[in-house]
């Protein structure tokens, strides 16, 4: 059921890849909810995706290729992106992460440093791009909304996701510390959302990914949380019902932060000693 919640509104998503990813759910929940947006990715990810398909289904929306690790292309697209919306935006998406240690299997204490900082160029860094130059553009309107998505890897360590968890620390900070100034200059809200490990192309790309998600889904009282209930909170972040919520790291994760330890994983413990004791 759609409740108009972003009618009138216009934005710009940010990684969208295929029917997996948070940021396709999110598009489409847009449209469904009256929004208008612009659709854009890094070339070299548009070649692997399905973006088209996508703009086809929401309205026929425009398709803006762009490296967001790059200034120019990022001025670029929101020029572009202005003209066919019709003026100043109201809302973008931040879904892009990469790790090219994670992808190659390096452990993390053989990390390539060369790597490691295109990690947090991709990862992190591109999202204080996207909004500096969104203020030197005046892009944005007043009580507009900027997310990224997160993990709860930039706050405990998790074996395996390695230089990952370093990017969506940075990721976090930029978001307070850019949010502050967004705040105060534009009333623009910037925050980012720690969502549940999730069945995407990007997610499972991580070693182990199944225990992962396996052992947050027994941790958390409600389950994971999925891509489709991600999209909808980040509508929800974009409308106006949110418009004093800035600078927060916000835990869409199912209880899984707060619980020290639940009876589904107490029960699982017990069940995989039973197996041993056979």
């Amino acid at each position: 059921m759609a409740y108009n919640l972003l009618k009138g509104k216009r934005g710009i998503i940010f990684g969208a890849l295929d029917e997996k990813s948070i940021a396709w759910l999110t598009a489409e929940k847009v449209h469904e909810e009256g929004g208008q947006f612009v659709l854009t990715n890094a070339p070299i990810a548009m070649r692997m995706g399905k973006i088209h398909e996508l703009a086809e289904r929401c309205g026929n929306s425009q398709v803006i290729p762009a490296d967001a690790t790059s200034v120019e292309d990022i001025e670029n697209l929101y020029k572009e992106s202005s003209e066919i919306l019709g003026g100043k935006i109201d809302f973008i998406l931040h879904s892009i992460g990469m790790s090219p240690n994670v992808r190659k299997g390096r452990d993390y204490g053989d990390l390539n440093y060369e790597w490691f900082l295109k990690t947090l160029d991709i990862s992190a860094l591109s999202f204080h791009k996207v909004m500096q130059v969104a203020e030197k553009l005046d892009l944005m309107n007043e009580w507009g909304s900027i997310i990224a998505l997160s993990y709860i890897a930039s706050q405990r360590t998790y074996p395996d996701y390695s230089d990952m968890a370093q990017a969506k620390a940075m990721l976090e900070s930029i978001a307070r510390s850019y949010g502050y100034r967004m705040a105060r200059d534009k009333k623009v809200r910037v925050n980012t959302i720690s969502q549940s490990p999730t069945v995407t192309t990007a997610g499972t790309g991580v070693t182990g990914f199944d225990i992962f998600h396996e052992f947050a889904d027994k941790m958390s009282p409600l389950g994971n949380a999925t891509a489709a209930s991600c999209a909808d909170y980040i509508v929800s972040m974009f409308s106006d019902f949110t418009r004093m919520v800035t600078m927060q790291n916000l835990m869409h994760d199912g209880g899984f932060s707060n619980s020290g330890i639940t009876y589904e994983f107490i029960d699982y413990l017990k069940g995989a000693e039973a197996k041993q004791d056979r």
